[in-house]
């Protein structure tokens, strides 16, 4: 099984925000959100593992400015750590107001997807090549991630 690097596995998907993913005030829903992310980070994690994937966690999403109906939003996805089965995608969020030519990023979401095998069995992965300084950062920082999120879990079980 060959390595491969962040690059080879990025996904950039596009959305148009329509009234009917909107609240009250216009803004996109953040559940609306969580799954246009859900779905640009599988697709990053599937191209990596060539495999089919299921969603572990979404350690964190970072709800930092609204977007607005008539925007386009683009979720550029890349995973950024890969353990034996299990892969951590790193999704970036912008929104666009083409008439004004306005871009700002608005959301940042890390997902953990785990490789599957086609009886759902966990399958193992492709390595990662890390050629960047930000990559091997990025690498490091989501590595942390992994043992908070197996130090909850554990908290949790010997409750």
């Amino acid at each position: 099984m060959n390595a491969k690097s962040p690059n080879e596995s990025m996904i950039e998907m596009n959305e148009l925000v329509l009234p009917n993913d909107t609240n009250l005030l216009g803004n996109l829903l953040g559940g609306t959100l969580l799954h246009w992310i859900d779905i640009a980070g599988a697709m990053a994690a599937q191209k990596h593992s060539n495999s089919v994937v299921a969603t572990v966690c979404i350690d964190s999403v970072d709800f930092r400015k609204p977007v607005h109906v008539g925007e386009i939003v683009t979720l550029k996805a890349r995973v950024t750590w890969v353990g034996r089965t299990s892969m951590e995608v790193t999704v970036e969020v912008f929104a666009e107001d083409y008439l004004r030519k306005l871009k700002r990023a608005t959301n940042k979401a890390y997902v953990t997807y785990v490789s599957v095998d086609s009886d759902g069995k966990p399958r193992e992965v492709p390595g990662l090549i890390l050629e960047t300084d930000e990559q091997k950062k990025e690498y490091a920082e989501a590595e942390k991630r992994r043992a908070q999120r197996l130090k909850r879990r554990q908290t949790e079980q010997n409750r």
